[in-house]
């Protein structure tokens, strides 16, 4: 068995119900999506949620497992990843969360929840370089992004894209990971764009 992706936050905020659901395939758009295994694409991401979504997503089906404050979701994503929802006690606040976790790693829930609960707990408020760029993916209509494909050199084809505005010389799409500073800042929203870094908190 492979080791699990890296587990991640997507979106930073509490996610509305109608951007819950538009996360849940945050990957739709992938080429291929029938014929490779989508599993490290999902596989530990993570996102808040409000308590009413916690809530609805437990009614929608009898859970596969509940686990105290935990349950995992009966229909799988791809593989052996599902919907694991959280309410996690933090900073004597309950929290809601939902994440991919791929249970052919018996770690990988638990391993999730501290996670969870160790990023949520820093003093101040910050993102990461990664966690910018996977919001501004989660936020982007998929109008304007998408992957790179056959016009692309060999080594970009299947990276994450996004399209950019250049003033005079017109929009033009640009891999998620080669944005600029400037770039990342002026694609998120005016609240995140001066959030400082972890190693700055």
């Amino acid at each position: 068995m492979t080791s699990s992706p890296a587990i991640r936050k997507v979106f930073q905020g509490v996610a509305s119900r109608q951007q819950m659901f538009r996360m849940f395939d945050r990957h739709s758009q992938r080429p291929s999506r029938w014929e490779t295994d989508a599993t490290p694409l999902y596989a530990g991401e993570w996102f808040e949620i409000a308590e009413p979504e916690h809530d609805y997503m437990f009614d929608v089906l009898p859970p596969l497992w509940i686990r105290g404050s935990m349950f995992g979701m009966r229909e799988f994503l791809t593989g052996s990843v599902t919907s694991v929802f959280f309410a996690l006690r933090i900073d004597e606040q309950t929290r809601y969360f939902h994440g991919y976790c791929d249970l052919s790693d018996k770690a990988s829930v638990e391993a999730m929840r501290v996670a969870i609960v160790e990023r949520e707990s820093r003093p101040l408020r910050a993102m990461t370089r990664e966690e910018r760029l996977e919001h501004i993916w989660s936020i982007t209509s998929d109008d304007y992004r998408g992957y790179a494909g056959e016009r692309w050199p060999a080594v970009a084809r299947g990276k994450r894209t996004v399209l950019l505005y250049g003033g005079k010389e017109g929009s033009f799409l640009k891999l998620l990971e080669d944005l600029t500073d400037d770039e990342v800042a002026a694609k998120l929203p005016v609240q995140l764009r001066h959030l400082p870094s972890p190693i700055a908190a």
